[in-house]
């Protein structure tokens, strides 16, 4: 099945902004500057961020109202799995299994987060015959 068209890698900046659309779903630009956790960025630069990232089809913009309204153009588990399909392929050749055995040789798994990847595991693992 062909993979739906990517979106663009978001800067750091971007994804602080595409967070808050996840968590809060639609908001104004005001809405996203109050609620950004680094308050140092101005309102006029979040505006301008999120203008570009209307450009960029990372957000969505409703113009019917006085204020504007924007929205993550992707559910959150989407383009998070876009981000690490890209990464995977740009920065360990395809290789899922070298991305996770990096992750896990630099101890970036908590014991709740191996838990989890063993019940994964598990699950996706073929049942040995009787």
């Amino acid at each position: 099945m062909p993979r739906p068209p990517a979106i663009p890698q978001p800067t750091n900046a971007e994804l602080a902004i595409l967070r808050v659309l996840w968590n809060e779903g639609e908001c104004t630009v005001r809405e996203v500057h109050e609620r950004l956790p680094e308050r140092e960025v101005g309102y006029t630069t979040v505006l301008k961020l999120m203008q570009i990232m209307v450009e960029k089809g990372l957000v969505r913009r409703n113009e019917s109202s006085r204020s504007h309204v924007y929205r993550a153009a992707l559910p959150e588990r989407e383009a998070q799995r876009q981000l690490v399909t890209d990464l995977v392929d740009r920065a360990f050749e395809g290789s899922a299994a070298s991305l996770v055995m990096h992750a896990l040789e630099n101890n970036l798994a908590t014991a709740a987060d191996l838990a989890e990847i063993r019940k994964l595991l598990d699950e996706r693992s073929p049942r040995s015959a009787p």
